[in-house]
């Protein structure tokens, strides 16, 4: 069997590929198309463990979702993780492989090609079609040498392309015909069809732009999507700073802070709370005042020993300082776990220049980064409640100490995970999803100081804008125009 592909391509990042390729996905997969996700090249820090063990941008782990399969590191065959202004890490078929900076990641994209075209052919033998995602833009002509994101794969595999532009960012026409202009003939022959993504009012507005656009270009605009106030997909790597959940003033309001680090990564751990009726989520960026809270929660890190500096000359330490001395709790998700600690240890320089720096110091215990990645997906028990949760691990490194004599959780083979402070003020843990799970969001918004949280089911939650998504592709997309290339429409 070899699998028909269609490719999303955006004019701009941010444009709508992800939310056209995860709707596509689950029309597709609604119709009993067999379907699988992938994009090529991601860069990202969001990530997720896949069913075999490998590291996957979140967007294609929420597309296999969308296909109702399990992720697997095929689906994202070549994953950069900015560790630097100047460097990644470097993960193919799920596995990293070292850090590089972007002139040997340009001489490595020969052999990142092979994988990727080796990842293809694996999906195309399993299923009927692949739903591809690109990257940033086509259009870039100073990365068109050795591309295999957009149309370097494109061509390589021989497959349509769909390009997408968002007209919230204004001059939606010129960013469509700019793009197609910028493309060689042969790039540009394959783009069967143009969207235009997150319109707001009246679509007959357009009709006159529209049919301008489809002369000059000979392409037809093959939809024109609303946008969709409320619409939650996990976001790729896009970071909201400021107050960024509406609350509701008849309801008992838990604030949580975020610390919005330079290297922040698995940041879709706080999405439950954004979508949280009780919870006021403000992620602080450089500069801003720290306001008082009920929760301080430090988040994961691609870079620690940056962020643990970046956080004491944003004046955190202090404020973490005085939070808890007036009765505040504080969390500790995987880096941040790392950093209430003693020290944090890197002789091989995985991260950075090999050395140590200077935990926070709220927890008795030290961490030693590591070049095996710990990579595992998990179910167990909080310690607050006995709450049930899921969750995932992408760290690298060990943490010992008298702190973890005290667990804030137990996984389901009885091992023990994490560190609770004597006096219950502090949860650290390096499980990404604690608040997925319904139980273990209760529980730990209640030990936040939430007296009656309400329950949010974020799974379900997920499903339904999903479901949505498509609901609304469907309505606005005749999929019979992409018959040639789609199976089951």
């Amino acid at each position: 069997m070899s699998a028909k592909t269609i490719m999303i391509q955006g004019t701009t990042s941010d444009a709508g590929k992800s939310t056209l390729a995860t709707a596509l996905c689950r029309v597709l997969a609604r119709r009993g198309v067999s379907t699988a996700p992938f994009k090529p090249q991601n860069m990202a820090l969001n990530s997720a463990v896949t069913a075999d063990g490998g590291e996957i941008g979140r967007s294609q782990a929420v597309q296999a979702l969308a296909c109702g399969i399990e992720p697997h590191s095929d689906m994202n065959p070549i994953l950069l993780k900015p560790n630097s202004n100047t460097g990644s890490q470097v993960i193919v078929q799920g596995h990293a492989i070292g850090n590089m900076d972007a002139l040997s990641y340009h001489l490595y994209k020969p052999e990142a090609m092979k994988a990727v075209l080796d990842s293809h052919r694996r999906l195309s033998d399993q299923y009927d079609c692949i739903v591809v995602e690109g990257a940033g833009s086509p259009a870039e002509i100073n990365l068109r040498a050795g591309d295999i994101a957009n149309m370097g794969f494109a061509e390589a595999v021989d497959c349509p392309v769909v390009l997408v532009a968002d007209i919230e960012r204004g001059g939606v026409f010129a960013h469509l015909l700019g793009t197609l202009e910028l493309l060689s003939a042969s790039e540009r022959q394959r783009v069967v069809g143009l969207v235009i993504n997150r319109f707001r009012g009246d679509a007959r507005l357009l009709d006159s732009g529209i049919e301008w656009l489809e002369q000059r270009t000979g392409k037809p605009v093959l939809a024109v999507l609303p946008y969709l106030p409320g619409l939650h997909i996990e976001a790729e790597d896009s970071l909201g700073l400021g107050k960024v959940s509406k609350t509701s003033s008849e309801s008992r309001v838990l604030r949580v802070l975020v610390p919005a680090m330079p290297r922040i990564s698995n940041h879709t751990d706080l999405d439950p709370l954004r979508l949280h009726p009780q919870v006021e989520l403000i992620l602080l960026a450089a500069g801003q005042p720290i306001p008082p809270a009920d929760l301080i929660i430090l988040p994961g890190s691609k870079n620690v020993a940056h962020d643990l500096a970046w956080l004491r000359e944003q004046g955190w330490a202090p404020a973490i300082e005085r939070h808890l001395r007036y009765g505040g709790k504080l969390l500790g998700i995987c880096g941040g776990f790392q950093m209430l600690g003693r020290r944090v240890h890197d002789p091989l320089g995985l991260e950075g220049a090999p050395g140590s720096c200077d935990g926070l110091g709220w927890l008795e215990l030290e961490t030693t980064l590591a070049p095996h990645k710990q990579l595992t997906r998990v179910h167990g028990h909080l310690a607050q409640g006995n709450a049930a949760l899921t969750g995932y691990e992408i760290h690298m490194g060990t943490t010992s100490g008298a702190a973890l004599e005290r667990p804030a959780l137990t996984l389901s083979d009885g091992a023990p995970e994490g560190a609770c402070s004597e006096d219950n003020q502090i949860l650290a843990s390096y499980l990404h999803g604690l608040f997925d799970h319904p139980e273990a969001c209760h529980a730990l918004l209640a030990w936040a100081g939430l007296s009656e949280p309400q329950s949010l089911d974020y799974p379900a939650l997920r499903e339904a804008h999903i479901d949505q998504l498509a609901d609304m592709l469907e309505r606005h997309l005749d999929l019979s125009r992409l018959a040639p290339w789609l199976p089951g429409v």
